[in-house]
């Protein structure tokens, strides 16, 4: 391979994110980091339970020089570092209930500081969603809000606390994937709105972005008719290089969606979404958990091909490597001091949790947490009350299976909670609450995803997430009706 050969395929390894399964990276991620390659994206089986991936990220650090090290910690629901208990912050649609911007910098600075601790300089985050569609797959409890003004806010707030710590931010999911109703991780969704609607709603979040300084936009996989036609946005010029780079003026570090999503391998495949989403304007490419090293090999060689065969220019490369490194340097910026982590993200979600009704005081309480299957993006990571309420018998039953009137025998004499999460989305949830609360009017509800649905009963809380932290602050509200 000639030198100018083993300059171009440094260039395309220098456009990934890659990932790997265990705790500790293997021989090929270091290999490749001394080639080039851009960084990696860690996820919550990269997370021991018991200790934070500080050697790990000193591995990458050693075999890349300042490879960008990323993971998706939104706090909330979407957690990667307390992905085996759940995170101790409440989540986007907790700050944005609660609606005070200064504490959503406290929290995504005190984010910002346990990431900063453990090698990790790079959150994509804040979700900038307008959840403008209540039946929303996958994006939820992960948005602020369904009003601009008050997504933007809290965005710029959350910005600035990660950045505070040092840890750039990447502001998601470009255009917006707040009005959808598929997960872009299954198929390509369609935001069919106005070009006036989608500057005035979905841009005004990123817009703000853009003005606090975020290091780094990611993209969606979303298709925009009057702007991309039915490609994603991941994928097109007209969203990337022409409404972002040019209408919005945006010169920082363009990050794309996982591409081993279904909205781009169905469509154009991975190695195909790789140099298309290069070309229509993006810097780094996340490739997401699934592809091995054998799957990076192909891209970086397709990204080769597609530059020595002229649909890929060498500029764009070139640009794309001026940024990534503009970012490094930013990392390696001095004089930032990490906050003390002081039980910020509990206070939020005591503020957060919303009370309709009165409980009565528990007694030999019975929890029925009713299971909701997990989305890709949030994984498998713990939720409920029972560890914070010692005293309870907790059963935790998919709707469809349960016995009603076992359920209300098990119940009599005692107090009965019932735990839901986003029960508005899930009709067999619906009917497993209204049959337990027509028999026991004086149960108690728990919403832990977005409070859209309300059944008629005593008392109702909703959590607005089902993180940790949001457990915790209700259940002391409980324990101490």
């Amino acid at each position: 391979m000639s030198r100018s050969d083993r300059g171009l395929r440094r260039l395309a390894a220098g456009t990934l994110l890659v990932a790997f399964q265990g705790t500790t990276p293997p021989g090929w991620v270091l290999r490749e980091l001394e080639r080039g390659l851009g960084g990696v994206t860690l996820f919550g089986f990269n997370v021991d339970g018991h200790e934070p991936p500080a050697a790990l990220t000193a591995a990458l650090r050693e075999a890349g020089g300042e490879p960008v090290v990323s993971l998706d910690e939104e706090g909330g629901d979407v957690t990667r570092l307390a992905y085996h208990e759940g995170s101790p912050y409440p989540g986007n649609a907790a700050l944005g209930a609660v609606d005070d911007a200064e504490l959503t910098r406290q929290v995504y600075r005190a984010i910002g500081a346990e990431l900063a601790a453990c090698g990790i300089n790079l959150d994509m985050a804040p979700d900038a969603d307008v959840n403008s569609e209540a039946d929303n797959p996958v994006i939820g409890t992960r948005a602020f809000g369904d009003e601009p003004g008050l997504v933007a806010r809290h965005t710029v707030a959350a910005v600035e606390g990660l950045q505070e710590a040092g840890v750039a931010a990447c502001v998601k999911h470009f255009p917006g994937h707040g009005a959808t109703r598929v997960d872009s991780h299954l198929a390509i969704p369609v935001v069919d709105v106005t070009p006036e609607v989608l500057r005035e709603r979905e841009l005004a979040p990123f817009r703000a972005a853009i003005e606090a300084g975020t290091k780094s936009i990611m993209t969606a996989h979303v298709a925009v008719p009057a702007l991309t036609g039915g490609t994603p946005a991941t994928l097109s010029p007209a969203a990337l290089t022409g409404l972002l780079r040019g209408e919005l003026g945006y010169d920082g570090v363009v990050i794309s969606d996982a591409l081993d999503m279904h909205a781009i391998t169905k469509s154009v495949g991975l190695a195909g979404g790789a140099v298309r989403s290069l070309a229509a304007g993006a810097d780094l490419l996340c490739l997401g958990p699934i592809p091995g090293h054998d799957e990076v090999r192909e891209v970086i060689d397709a990204i080769v091909a597609a530059v020595d065969e002229g649909t890929l220019p060498p500029a764009r490369l070139e640009a794309a490597a001026a940024r990534v490194e503009a970012l490094r340097a930013w990392f390696g910026a001095p004089g930032r001091t990490l906050p003390e982590r002081n039980g910020v993200g509990l206070r939020a979600a005591r503020r957060a949790v919303r009370l309709a009704g009165e409980p009565a005081p528990l007694s030999q309480p019975l929890v029925v947490e009713v299971d909701t299957p997990p989305t890709i993006a949030v994984g498998d990571v713990p939720w409920g009350l029972g560890r914070w309420l010692p005293e309870a018998e907790v059963l935790r039953l998919a709707p469809g299976s349960a016995d009603v009137p076992a359920l209300l025998a098990k119940a009599a004499d005692r107090s009965l909670v019932v735990v839901v999460r986003d029960a508005h989305r899930h009709p067999d949830s619906r009917a497993l609450v209204s049959a337990l609360v027509a028999a026991r009017p004086d149960a108690t509800v728990v919403e832990m995803g977005l409070p859209v649905w309300r059944p008629d009963t005593a008392a109702y809380l909703a959590t607005y997430g089902a993180a940790r932290a949001n457990a915790q602050a209700a259940a002391e509200l409980l324990a101490g009706a």
